[in-house]
């Protein structure tokens, strides 16, 4: 799997209906890997919902949301690059960026 690139600003999810069941695409398992081996996790908001992490390699945050929430387990997960200003606005991080 490969960490993120500099021109990289959203990685969206999507779930495959095949036979029957509903498997994860490999932006699904991408997501996951850099959840679990690259980024640090630095916050939350909206009751868990929303996850904030930090890139260690270049120090950008991505917001971590269900933009399909309607669905079953919160729908496919997305990954967005977020602004400073954007999280000290949401998440109140004023004085630790």
């Amino acid at each position: 799997m490969q960490k993120l690139e500099k021109h990289e600003i959203c990685l969206r999810a999507r779930w495959i209906l095949e036979n029957g069941k509903i498997l994860d695409d490999e932006t699904s398992d991408r997501i996951e890997y850099l959840k679990n081996e690259v980024l640090e996790k630095v916050g939350n908001s909206d009751g868990g919902w929303t996850i904030l992490y930090k890139d260690p390699n270049d120090g950008r945050y991505w917001e971590l949301s269900h933009p399909e929430s309607e669905m079953h387990g919160g729908g496919p997960e997305m990954l967005t690059n977020v602004s400073v200003q954007y999280v000290s606005d949401k998440y109140g991080f004023k004085n630790s960026i």
